[in-house]
């Protein structure tokens, strides 16, 4: 056998197993743009069902005189009120959102969604057939 022969063997062999069926992708990445397009349309009640009602929505503000490590934190009602205030309302023609399915297990899945404004890193679940968010990590980018 030769040198690529065996490389191309040993490839083979070590390569990643797809994430997921294209059923489950496709319904993750809809809960995804469920989030985030309905925030940019001001629909609340679409966001609302891309949420655990136990959502833990955080960022990171470092230390303050209150808090060392500090974090900014977020309920589902909180971002649902923002969404029906229209806080990030936007014209359609100025979308520019991914998301990118990074990981999936089981009932378990990483998700990171990136627009021109924010990062968010989701942690979602599977409840039957459906995938909510439960945990979100977000940035909001220079300006």
């Amino acid at each position: 056998m030769s040198l690529l022969s065996l490389i191309m063997a040993a490839s083979a062999a070590t390569a990643p197993p797809p994430l997921a069926d294209a059923a489950t992708l496709a319904a993750i990445e809809a809960t995804c743009l469920d989030y985030v397009d309905g925030q940019l349309e001001g629909d609340p009640a679409r966001v609302a069902r891309a949420l655990h009602p136990d959502l833990a929505k955080r960022s990171v503000i470092g230390d303050t005189p209150d808090e060392r490590l500090g974090l900014r934190r977020m309920s589902k009602e909180e971002l649902v009120s923002l969404t029906r205030q229209g806080a990030l309302k936007t014209p359609k023609d100025q979308w520019n959102r991914s998301c990118r399915i990074l990981d999936v297990t089981a009932e378990t899945a990483a998700v990171r969604l990136e627009t021109p404004w924010f990062v968010d890193h989701f942690h979602m679940g599977r409840y039957g057939e459906r995938w909510i968010i439960v945990n979100a990590l977000w940035h909001m980018k220079p300006r």
